[in-house]
């Protein structure tokens, strides 16, 4: 099957998953040169459709399809929602052995999600109409044979070490102007919450990112317009055209916010680039340190509490016992 005749297909297909997402497979394989899952392995033990897992929480479901140390892949019909469809993968993940890719896709987008132990996240989406490109095609085919090539080269340690120290920079700033040590803490934290909030969708998308784009041709807006978001998250309620859930705790527990500068707002404008999904929570304890104490740099970087510490806590001490 060439580029164009699998674009064609598929882009005037009106095939619901149950009657598509097999033959969209295939046709890919096709595509691609790639054997089919009946080809490789005619017994279904390490690469089939509908590879039976039971899900965690409860319950059993079907991963469409599967290659043991590859990848599991989820199909969806053409337009729904392929966020909904990386929960359901998800669920079943343990029972497929944790494989290092997700894919799902509605047969016109394809999402590749990284899920390697102790690195970031990263997303490959690739549209039909990318699949007419050789090089994109060349980075669907990796999935297959080598997907360790799209191991992240980034931890989930180096990534919380750079989001500390840039916010760390910034609270030293905003100490040395005569904010108070808490107030500062408790505004940087506000900030470093909002990040992670929109990044794993519990914020409209990228909110705290459009304010302070919008705030950067006139910072003089941003400590009002932080304040109302603030406000918003600690009641619950709008926020200009946005919807805002109630933020329950103490983090919210005020709207107050701190004047930024050009400067500062470029730095978290920075931050905001980064995978906060990924990120470790013990930042916050860190950041709150810093905000209270700007002396405190060895709190910082390498020494707050990374996973591997957390976790020789908690499996003996909650998980096994839980387990058995």
């Amino acid at each position: 099957m060439t580029p164009f005749e699998f674009h064609e297909k598929w882009r005037l297909s009106t095939l619901k998953e149950s009657s598509g997402a097999q033959q969209h497979f295939l046709d890919l394989c096709a595509l691609l040169g790639e054997t089919t899952p009946a080809q490789a392995d005619p017994d279904g033990t390490w690469y089939t459709f509908e590879k039976g897992a039971p899900k965690t929480g409860g319950g059993d479901g079907f991963a469409d399809v599967w290659k043991r140390g590859c990848f599991a892949w989820e199909y969806k019909g053409k337009h729904k929602d392929l966020h909904a469809a990386l929960a359901q993968l998800e669920k079943y993940a343990a029972a497929l052995e944790n494989p290092p890719l997700l894919v799902v896709s509605d047969m016109e987008t394809i999402r590749v999600h990284t899920r390697f132990t102790n690195t970031v996240q990263q997303i490959h989406e690739l549209s039909l109409s990318d699949l007419l490109s050789s090089e994109k095609r060349a980075l669907l085919k990796r999935i297959f044979s080598d997907p360790e090539s799209l191991k992240p080269g980034i931890t989930r340690e180096a990534l919380t070490e750079e989001a500390a120290e840039t916010f760390a920079g910034l609270a030293q700033a905003l100490r040395e102007r005569g904010h108070a040590p808490q107030r500062v803490a408790h505004f940087v934290n506000k900030l470093l919450f909002c990040l992670f909030a929109e990044d794993i969708g519990i914020l409209p998308t990228k909110l705290l990112t459009r304010l302070l784009e919008a705030s950067r041709r006139r910072p003089d807006r941003f400590q009002d317009m932080a304040g109302r978001l603030f406000a918003a998250m600690r009641d619950g309620g709008d926020f200009d055209l946005e919807i805002i859930d109630w933020f329950n705790g103490g983090l919210f527990d005020d709207d107050d916010a701190l004047p930024l500068l050009t400067t500062d707002i470029d730095v978290v404008l920075k931050c905001s680039k980064l995978d906060w999904s990924a990120i470790e929570p013990s930042i916050f304890g860190t950041l709150f340190e810093r905000g209270l104490d700007p002396d405190k740099r060895s709190q910082l970087g390498a020494h707050y509490t990374d996973r591997d510490s957390i976790q020789r806590i908690v499996q003996p001490v909650v998980v096994r016992p839980l387990e058995a």
